[in-house]
């Protein structure tokens, strides 16, 4: 009998850096292969290897709330086909939000692993595509004025490609010629992910393989429990809230999360947290599981890669149905990103009272993403452009300021779309975009600047933007201040239009001349203002993060002329 050779500590790593290279392969040819901007650009998009039981692997960095979507479409697939539906050449294909947590945008792929006719793996990609038909801008209330959904099914046979499935999606989008392209980027990446992990297998064995990434993860939660001690047991509780659905305007939408840390064990409990809205602002239940691990990784392993289930075996998370992170049928999906930020932002709060030095104030939460469609002026075509996503602030933390000009958590490595490539392919010009003065929230440790852009229409372009956040500012921790919100507006006909209910826009018409106005918020300060080191603020002063009057009212620093500090009267106001 042939003696399995066990997988010892180098077999280990030697694995776990094989299947970090293989997610970043996959991660490559997406890139190198799709034709929508906001794949190769902004890399909206996420690859994984999973165990042939749907455990996760490696996921290539990417969206962090992909964590637990990609995982459950691959476990629901186990389910609905069973092991002995599925066969080698197979590729599976789903865009339902209910499953994948998000929106019909995100269409994934999925391609079961056999190694000598046996199942030991899976890769997959779920990537977003800007247009899967369905309504063009404005506020949807159901998920059937979103687009085509497409249920479980098998994209691919045995190696033969459902052909008519193809079909019936290139007729439901407005630009099939991209999509298409995409589609095929997509299958290239699982593809290379199927075949350079046969490879890794054949190369040291699929058993052993398997007992190398079992020891990947029980290392991982090894990690995940010891830090997840040193954390004081106790019940920790934190608010928040959303502006609005995007329906009921000013109708806030509460946020409330519960902690419970006993031992090396926690348990993040959502249950309080808002009833699914009419508007679109809702996710499904993978979507609840991934806010409580991407707060609990933050908080436990965040350095610890390649990001697999072992660091979340130590965590119970409590999430019943119908919440704005668990909808169910036919809850609206299309806008689901935004709220599970702010939910992990305040689980981050909640926990700050307990461990003030892991943690940071809150960051501005949203993509401040506008959506641009029109008639192009060159070529007479319908287009559709994503400008964003933009950069904003992050809080502060106990030894440092907060990151300026910096995406928002959810969007995790993606990019924004550079502005010459915009302006190259869409009649609009970036008159404006710079760090925004002020709008970090003023603390011992400032928060993060967020941006402005200035966007001016070329010819008749029409505008959806669906921010949020503007009301709830990104709050400070232990004395720290609160950043700006974010902001959206228009100038028209040369005037802005500051009186908006929220920073929503619907469907608005721009001609040439007119212009988008994008304003990210800051992230909020930690500590009091007042133990900011004068020369500090003075030095934000000089670089126009901070004006000379927030320097004086937040900070109790006066300035002389010439910008420097004026000691007596700095020390005399903030002893006051």
């Amino acid at each position: 009998m042939k003696t399995r050779r066990k997988a010892d500590a180098v077999l280990t790593e030697i694995v776990r850096n094989g299947v970090l290279a293989v997610t970043e392969e996959m991660k490559s040819n997406l890139m190198r292969t799709a034709y929508n901007m906001i794949i190769y650009e902004a890399l909206d998009f996420t690859v994984g290897l999973f165990t042939a039981d749907g455990k996760t692997v490696s996921i290539g960095m990417g969206l962090p709330s992909f964590i637990r979507g990609m995982a459950n479409v691959v476990k629901a697939e186990l389910e609905h086909f069973g092991p002995a539906g599925l066969e080698p050449g197979d590729i599976l294909v789903t865009n339902d939000a209910y499953t994948t947590g998000s929106h019909l945008n995100h269409f994934t792929f999925s391609m079961p692993i056999f190694e000598r006719g046996k199942l030991c793996g899976w890769a997959a990609c779920m990537a977003h595509w800007p247009d899967v038909g369905g309504t063009l801008g404005g506020v949807t209330t159901d998920i059937y004025s979103e687009g085509i959904q497409i249920p479980l099914m098998k994209y691919q046979k045995a190696g033969v490609v459902n052909q008519e499935l193809v079909e019936i999606i290139r007729m439901n989008v407005r630009i099939p010629e991209r999509a298409m392209g995409d589609l095929r980027a997509q299958v290239i990446a699982v593809k290379t992910g199927e075949r350079r992990f046969l490879e890794l297998v054949r190369r040291y064995g699929r058993e052993e393989v398997a007992a190398a990434i079992e020891n990947i993860m029980n290392n991982s939660e090894a990690a995940a429990r010891a830090r997840t001690r040193t954390i004081p047991d106790g019940t920790y509780e934190a608010e928040s809230f959303m502006d609005d659905d995007g329906f009921t305007v000013g109708q806030r939408v509460p946020i409330k999360v519960r902690v419970l840390k006993k031992g090396d064990e926690m348990t993040i409990d959502l249950s309080e947290i808002s009833p699914q809205v009419q508007g679109f602002f809702n996710s499904g239940p993978s979507t609840g599981q991934s806010c409580a691990q991407v707060a609990y990784k933050c908080l436990t392993s965040p350095t610890d890669y390649p990001v697999n289930d072992g660091s979340f075996r130590s965590l119970k998370v409590i999430v019943p149905k119908g919440t704005v992170v668990s909808a169910i049928k036919p809850a609206a999906m299309r806008w689901w990103m935004t709220f599970p930020m702010t939910v992990v932002d305040t689980v981050i709060k909640a926990l700050s009272k307990a461990i003030p030095e892991r943690t940071a104030a809150a960051h501005h939460a949203d993509l401040v993403f506008a959506l641009i469609h029109g008639i192009s002026p060159r070529d007479g075509r319908f287009y559709i452009a994503a400008c964003g996503p933009a950069g904003g602030g992050w809080g502060a933390r106990f030894n440092g300021d907060g990151m300026s000009g910096v995406v928002c958590s959810n969007d995790g490595d993606t990019h924004n779309s550079p502005c010459e490539q915009l302006e190259a392919k869409y009649p609009i010009l970036f008159e404006r975009f710079c760090l925004r003065t002020d709008s970090g929230g003023p603390g011992r440790h400032r928060g993060g600047l967020g941006t402005e852009q200035v966007v001016r229409a070329l010819g008749p372009i029409t505008v959806d933007v669906q921010a949020e956040r503007m009301h709830c500012a990104p709050w400070g921790i232990q004395g720290g201040m609160e950043g700006k919100g974010n902001h959206v507006t228009t100038r028209i006909d040369g005037k802005e239009d500051m009186d908006r209910a929220n920073a929503k826009l619907r469907n608005q018409r721009l001609k040439a001349g007119d212009a988008l106005i994008l304003r990210t918020g800051g992230g909020g300060g930690f500590g009091s203002p007042h133990e900011r080191p004068a020369e500090a603020v003075a030095n934000d002063v000089r670089q126009g993060y901070v004006s000379a009057e927030v320097a004086r009212t937040a900070y109790g620093v006066t300035l002389q002329a010439d910008g420097s500090v004026d000691v007596a009267a700095t020390r005399a106001a903030r002893k006051k």
